[in-house]
């Protein structure tokens, strides 16, 4: 164990201008669940200095793999046509085939570490549609760790290795976790199989988050995405990911790399969940909340679309590495919802490439859109850009103009304006239901994943603090009663044996002296 030194007197926390920080949880919103406002200052001095730690490898998903396809749309949801729903043309013309870009990849650990360590898997995927660039940026689990990204730099950096030692230490994962309470039902996904899946083919995907859908005449529903892969979920135990690890530590980019080399193309299938854009008071959680499902009982899946990953990339720099994603990426038809991380990320992710790749980043071929783009902005570094269009002329280059220049498009629907008022306040969401579904999840694992998720979470959690363990395992009964004392027998009888263990060491370090021989001097 390394030496851990403290600070004996409590410092109170601050920005980087020396402001107190008196609410470390919450962004400033409109109401307790409206949207997000820009002058939150803490959040966007804390989340930008975030996106800038590191250079030139991503802050999180450094490590990952990638491949071309197409998406092709169904048409229609619950036998309906789409177009009730959105006019999104990537989910309404159903003759086309839109072209896909997808990065899968790890979300913690470096550019070089084993795919086989635990960890949510990002599941990116670029749509090159003729509207534009749509990005659907998720993971292979449904939910989140948090609600309020004002707390993801400090849920990435307790992931982390310790700053000082540069050594991975759960204790300061758990740590976090403990205090989080919210993170307890990702936490059940995490440490059961579903925290490593067993090859990227075989694994879901999600959007993660609520959006919305927006029709013509501007109506909208709260929707929710799914990937299914058409060749089965696989995931692996603990035992099974180390034996895979001491083999081979690239494995997951290896399998999709020759399954579409030898023209086995993997597939997703896409599934929607839709609910009326409203606050749903009926439910015991808010579906604006990402640490939550929506289980199928409430919100039915509904197969929309496929897509199939036929094309791997030439080069993987200039199309895996340089790969863009944001969630602010959307196109006409679809929405953002007031999910408090999905705004915070819209604007984290986009601040992150124009600091990793470069101001001009969509106009590298991975990331340009495939339609014509028309746009005013233009300079900074890396700047090539050279066809502005037949009818643009290079000496306007601001709008509007009486002379000439760029002009505004039409709107293809009616805009679609929600309703907001409320106090602007820094407050968590009502309906937090913390344990509930953390619970319910426990419950639906098979006893196989039950036992690995209670093998693997006592494990980890053997090398921390008596005060972390205490707090955890009262979270674990607070959840379901059976998951609690099953983890505190555990650490119990690991506690024992580490004692055990201990005080063996400490007895031979007396019997060395006892047992030594003595010897004349040479």
């Amino acid at each position: 164990m390394v030496n851990k030194k403290f600070n004996s007197e409590e410092e109170k926390l601050t920005n980087q201008q020396g402001h107190m920080v008196t609410d470390n949880q919450n962004t400033r919103t409109v109401g307790d669940r409206g949207p997000m406002t820009l002058e939150n200052y803490d959040f966007l001095e804390k989340i930008s200095h975030f996106d800038r730690e590191k250079i030139p490898e991503r802050i999180v998903h450094a490590r990952g793999t990638g491949a071309h396809g197409y998406f092709q749309s169904y048409g229609t949801v619950n036998g309906e046509p789409i177009s009730k729903y959105t006019r999104a043309k990537v989910f309404t013309e159903t003759e086309k085939q839109t072209p896909v870009f997808v990065r899968f990849s790890s979300v913690v650990h470096g550019k070089h570490s084993p795919e086989t360590l635990r960890d949510p898997r990002g599941f990116a995927i670029k749509f090159y549609t003729e509207d534009g660039n749509w990005d659907l940026v998720g993971n292979n689990l449904k939910i989140f760790f948090i609600r309020d990204p004002l707390k993801f730099p400090d849920m990435i950096h307790a992931f982390r290795p310790d700053p000082v030692t540069n050594i991975q230490d759960l204790e300061r994962m758990f740590d976090f976790v403990s205090q989080s309470p919210e993170a307890m039902h990702m936490i059940t996904f995490v440490y059961s199989p579903w925290g490593i899946p067993a090859t990227y083919r075989h694994m879901q995907g999600s959007g993660v988050h609520t959006y919305k859908w927006v029709n013509h005449e501007g109506t909208s529903v709260l929707v929710k995405y799914h990937w299914e892969p058409v060749q089965g979920i696989k995931n692996l135990t603990q035992g099974e990911a180390d034996k895979i690890q001491g083999k081979n530590f690239n494995h997951a980019t290896q399998d999709l790399y020759e399954a579409i080399e030898k023209g086995d193309y993997p597939e997703w299938e896409l599934y929607v969940q839709i609910m009326e854009d409203n606050e749903h008071p009926e439910l015991d959680y808010d579906p604006l909340d990402p640490t939550k499902l929506w289980y199928k009982e409430e919100a039915p899946w509904h197969k929309v679309g496929k897509m199939v990953l036929n094309k791997n990339p030439e080069n993987f720099h200039a199309e895996v590495e340089q790969a863009a994603f944001g969630t602010g990426v959307l196109v006409d038809g679809l929405d953002f919802s007031d999910d408090k991380l999905l705004q915070g990320r819209t604007y984290s992710y986009s601040d992150t490439q124009r600091y990793r790749v470069g101001p001009n980043y969509l106009q590298l071929p991975i990331n340009r859109p495939l339609k014509n783009i028309a746009t005013n902005q233009s300079g900074g570094q890396m700047d090539y850009r050279q066809d502005y269009g037949d009818q643009n002329d290079p000496h306007v280059d601001y709008e509007p103009s009486y002379i000439s220049g760029l002009k505004e498009s039409e709107n293809p629907g009616r805009e679609h304006q929600p309703y907001v008022e409320g106090h602007l306040q820094r407050e968590p969401i009502p309906r937090t239901n913390n344990f509930g579904q953390a619970g319910e999840t426990y419950r639906r694992l098979n006893e196989w994943e039950r036992k690995d998720l209670i093998h693997n979470l006592v494990s980890a959690l053997s090398d921390c603090r008596k005060g972390i363990q205490d707090k955890m395992i009262e979270m674990f009964y607070q959840c379901d009663q059976d998951y609690g004392k099953r983890v505190e027998d555990g650490l119990k009888m690991a506690m024992n044996k580490m004692k055990s263990q201990e005080d063996k060491m400490d007895q031979a370090v007396d019997q060395a002296e006892e047992m030594g021989h003595v010897s004349d001097p040479y």
